[in-house]
Parts: C-alpha cells; structure tokens; sequence
C-alpha cells in the first residue's frame, strides 16, 4: 500500500519532469538554421562597429542593461555585441557582491563610477536591478531599502537621460523549461559548470518568487524615459538577432568615415644586429609536438 501511495504521489514530478524534456525539445527544434544566424549576426556585428565609430564621433553616451532569470542567455548575447567592438569604447560592467564599504554607500553610488564617458558604451551583464530581483527574493535587502530602490530607481534613471546617455533595457524571458535544460547541461559540462552557483540552483525552487519580483519591479521602473524591452530567450540565436537588431534601431547613428589609412613602407635597416636566439627564452613549441604526434 505504501509503495502504491508513493507511486502516486511521485507522478506529477515525474509528469513535470516529462514536460520539461518536451518542452526542451520542441524549443531546439524550433531554433533558428544556424547558418541562417550565422550570416545575420556578423551583419549586425558590421552595423555594430559602424555605432561604435558614431558614439566615438559624436561623443554619445550609451548604456545597455542587461538582466533576467539564471541561464536565460544574456552573457553570450554580451559576448556577441562586444565581440568586434574596441574594448576601449565599448566595455562591460559586470559588478561582483559589494564590499562591506559599498554597502555603506547609497545604494546605486558604486554603479555611477562605471557609467559611460563621452564617446563610451557601457554593457551592463547585471545592474543596480540586483535590488528588485536577488537581493530582494533572497533576503540580502530589508523592505525599507527595497522600497527605497522602487522609489529612486525612476528618478536616478530620469536624471541619466536628462544627462544625455542613451540608456537601454532589456529582460532576457526563459521558460522554466530551458531554464531546467540549461542548469542541466551546465551541472554535466566540467568546461561549464563553473557557471552554476549555489544560488542559481536557489533560484529553481523560488521560481514563482522571482516572477513576482520581476513583475513588481516592471511595474514601477518601466517608465517613458526608458522603458523595458522583453527578449525571449528559449532559442538563444533569436534572442541575441532580436536583442542585436532592435537595439541598433534605438541608435541614431549613421556610418562615420575615418580618413583612409595607408602602409608605410619599412625603411631599410641600418646596422640592427638581433640579439642570438639562446640569450632569450622562449616558451616550448608545444604545437610542434603535436604536429609531431599527428604524423606518427
């Protein structure tokens, strides 16, 4: 009788579980044609690298946040903005817990040092949103300090446009699904699963909690002067076009012509003698090795 009463009472894991994989499953295979990604993404990239020579031109201001769930893709959709862009223009911000001296501060004051200079873009993977999401969910925050933070939140962001930066927000949507099949993926990857803190694995059980904070924080920081885009994640090749794509047609930026550069021819040498080989020290030709292990 036990065992049947077991049995019962595990089926709807089970049925959640078998959900879950179909879930994952029909998302992949909906996933857009990787050539097809392939070929839009490094147009993008181009238009990219043209809005980057823009900002350094016109000397513009851009912030670009990014937040959203564990795993719903907004680090390799960094990656991929960044890829080709000049790490002196364009750079990201990725904050780590504050120290104990942070956490004397105004709460949004060791943010405000990595905003943008002129002619600078600034990706922010995470932001001051910690607040509204984690620290509220998880407890690090008392009520009165995440009450503060829905407050400030709108009026600090008003005052940084008012300013001039261009300022852009995105929430990255995974499904509990994919959000599951990428925990997954990560806990058997030995290359990956550095990525999974025990937080993360936190956050699976207060799923709905950090939908209600999300909500929450939308409703009081979705404002005209910088509104919420959503990004669906589930296919991370759609996430990072759609993110790509709609940001540039937020940027009015138009192609800026530097002046033509040209190769100057080496002068001849005049008497340079190169130092012998053996007085130096070289690191070990390890790719002659395995060239060599090939052949044999």
């Amino acid at each position: 009788m036990a065992h049947k009463n077991q049995a019962v009472e595990s089926s709807p894991h089970k049925n959640h579980q078998a959900k879950t994989a179909k879930a994952a499953k029909a998302a992949k295979a909906a996933r857009l044609p990787r050539k097809l990604y392939e070929t839009e993404l490094y147009r993008l990239q181009a238009e990219l690298v043209k809005a980057q020579e823009w900002v350094r031109a016109e000397k513009a201001r851009i912030v670009v946040i990014f937040e959203g769930r564990d795993a719903a893709g907004k680090g390799s959709t960094i990656k991929r903005v960044a890829q080709y862009l000049n790490p002196r223009i364009a750079r990201i911000a990725a904050l780590p817990a504050p120290t104990e001296r942070e956490q004397a501060q105004w709460y949004f004051q060791r943010y405000i040092e990595h905003l943008p200079a002129s002619g600078q873009m600034v990706l922010f993977d995470r932001s001051w949103y910690n607040r509204a999401g984690v620290e509220h969910v998880m407890g690090f925050c008392t009520k009165e300090e995440y009450a503060r933070f829905l407050h400030q939140c709108p009026i600090f962001e008003r005052l940084l446009v008012e300013d001039g930066i261009l300022l852009r927000k995105y929430w990255f949507s995974v499904s509990d699904a994919e959000q599951q099949e990428r925990f997954r993926s990560r806990l058997e990857d030995p290359m990956r699963r550095w990525k999974l803190s025990p937080m993360d694995l936190e956050s699976v059980t207060r799923w709905e909690d950090y939908s209600r904070a999300k909500d929450e924080m939308m409703l009081h920081t979705d404002i005209p002067e910088a509104p919420w885009f959503v990004v669906e994640s589930d296919d991370k090749r759609r996430a990072r076009i759609n993110m790509i794509a709609h940001l540039l047609s937020t940027i009015p930026y138009h192609d800026v012509q530097r002046p033509p550069l040209e190769l100057p021819a080496r002068p001849p040498a005049q008497g340079y003698v190169r130092v012998p080989r053996e007085m130096q020290t070289y690191v070990p030709d390890h790719a002659a090795a395995l060239d060599e292990h090939r052949r044999e």
